[in-house]
């Protein structure tokens, strides 16, 4: 664990457990987490303080390892990086955008065979997105895909990439429209035929796209992002 009176600059270095950043406890107990409760858990301001400054530079690394696309790619993975590091609130803390500008992964499921990835028909959104979900306080991005893949398709997640191949910006509009999204894409593996329940009070259904199809819908009709990630993901496979 890693206490506020032994972090030193050089120990914000922490490997990228899939259950938390940090034994802050364990992903289940930590889902959720205020500032009060991790206070309470170390019992100082100085080691709350400590231990987020831990997770922002963990979570600053992962974001640095995305390798750009092309330049807005490298504007909105830059402009993340420095954000995290700012001392900003990164986590959302209360529904449905506080703070305005938050942390959120995003998993593609990709059938590699079949050169289609699978997207839902996300209500609030009122668009075809990946699946994903907010970051939690103290959550592992990685860990926030375990998380709700199964909340939200009912199946364990296959990474096919350790770390996120994708990093986007975007303001949200449709039901919960103006806050900001800071978004890490995660490729997870799945095949076409797969069995996948949905959370249907969160998507009106799911359906498998293949690239060119996903190429060819209007981007209105998707995440602004989603025909620039296809174009990245195909220089991946």
């Amino acid at each position: 664990m890693c206490h506020a009176e032994l972090v030193e600059e050089s120990q914000c270095h922490i490997s990228h457990d899939r259950a938390s950043l940090y034994e802050i406890p364990p992903l289940e107990d930590s889902v959720g987490m205020t500032k009060e409760s991790i206070k309470t858990i170390y019992n100082a301001d100085n080691s709350y303080t400590s231990i987020m400054k831990c997770i922002r530079e963990t979570i600053s690394e992962l974001v640095g390892t995305i390798e750009p696309f092309d330049e807005l790619e490298r504007k909105h993975r830059d402009d993340a990086i420095e954000w995290i590091r700012s001392g900003a609130e990164i986590f959302r803390v209360a529904k449905p955008e506080t703070p305005p500008k938050h942390l959120v992964s995003y998993f593609v499921v990709l059938d590699p065979k079949n050169r289609a990835i699978l997207l839902v028909d996300h209500i609030k959104a009122e668009k075809w997105l990946p699946p994903g979900g907010h970051v939690e306080v103290g959550e592992n991005p990685i860990a926030t895909v375990e998380r709700e893949s199964v909340e939200e398709l009912g199946m364990n997640a296959e990474f096919l990439f350790d770390h996120p191949v994708f990093v986007s910006q975007a303001t949200t509009g449709g039901k919960t429209a103006g806050h900001r999204d800071v978004c890490l894409w995660y490729v997870i593996r799945g095949a076409i035929g797969d069995p996948i329940t949905y959370e249907e009070r969160e998507f009106y259904g799911v359906r498998w796209f293949t690239f060119d199809e996903v190429s060819e819908t209007d981007i209105a009709e998707l995440d602004e992002h989603l025909h620039r990630f296809i174009s990245k993901l195909k220089t991946l496979l």
